[in-house]
């Protein structure tokens, strides 16, 4: 019996990198996609998998992908994402709200589209889109976040309808607070202090292990099982907005 092959993007850090661990634990060979080729060839190393250096946002990049994986391929983890500045619509910064539609809706689709072929071919390929609880509700400052995992829901909702008869499952994550090294820090372009923020007072936000492990989870059920979709939420955070912090 083959090893089973997984992809995931934005395997450089955070959720990609813990969740490519998890996936090589469980014995699939891992290409650790991402655009920082320092960091993806030393998670490849460690894990025994394939590093890929890979902009999801640039078609020959995503096309290049593909072909190093080749003909057949049973996982694939959407991964790649990011928000960028908390504006309010009325002082919204272009050029960021258009970096995350590219990279959270256009470069999901850019990649899903190139290796949707090697998951048919599989006979039981899966996919799992990495979303969020901002695809779920809005809050002031994230509209243009928001609006970008709307659509990552919307596109695996739409992707689920349309390969209904083919041997592809379609799955979306959605995790609320989540500390990682690097995503609050770029939303907040290198501030810590704003990063730190958004965290303050919380005594156990989830980490990327915890995503990991519901998304191995996921892709590990029976080929005729589907999780369409899971929010994953640290205790203290009973919604968006309702989050408990313990103040000195």
């Amino acid at each position: 019996m083959s090893t089973p092959t997984a992809v995931v993007t934005g395997a450089s850090s955070g959720i990609g990198a813990a969740t490519a661990r998890a996936l090589a634990a469980a014995g699939h060979h891992v290409y650790c996609a991402a655009r920082r080729a320092d960091r993806v060839t030393a998670l490849a190393e460690e894990i025994g998998g394939t590093p890929v250096v890979c902009d999801v946002t640039d078609a020959e990049s995503v096309a290049a992908l593909a072909d190093r994986v080749g003909p057949r391929l049973d996982v694939l983890v959407n991964n790649a994402g990011g928000a960028f500045g908390s504006s309010p619509v009325a002082e919204a910064v272009t050029e960021e709200w258009r970096a995350m539609y590219e990279v959270n809706v256009i470069g999901l689709m850019q990649v899903t589209r190139a290796l949707l072929p090697a998951l048919v071919a599989s006979g039981a390929g899966a996919i799992v889109n990495v979303g969020s609880t901002a695809g779920r509700i809005a809050y002031e400052g994230g509209a243009g976040y928001t609006a970008a995992k709307h659509g990552t829901q919307v596109v695996t909702e739409t992707l689920r309808l349309e390969l209904w008869d083919q041997p592809v499952r379609v799955m979306e994550i959605a995790p609320g607070m989540v500390r990682t090294d690097e995503f609050s820090l770029v939303r907040f372009d290198g501030d810590r202090e704003k990063a730190d923020a958004v965290y303050a007072g919380v005594a156990e936000p989830l980490v990327a292990e915890d995503v990991a492990d519901a998304i191995g989870w996921m892709v590990t059920r029976p080929p005729h099982v589907n999780i369409d979709e899971m929010v994953i939420r640290p205790r203290a955070q009973a919604a968006q907005h309702k989050v408990h912090r313990v103040t000195d």
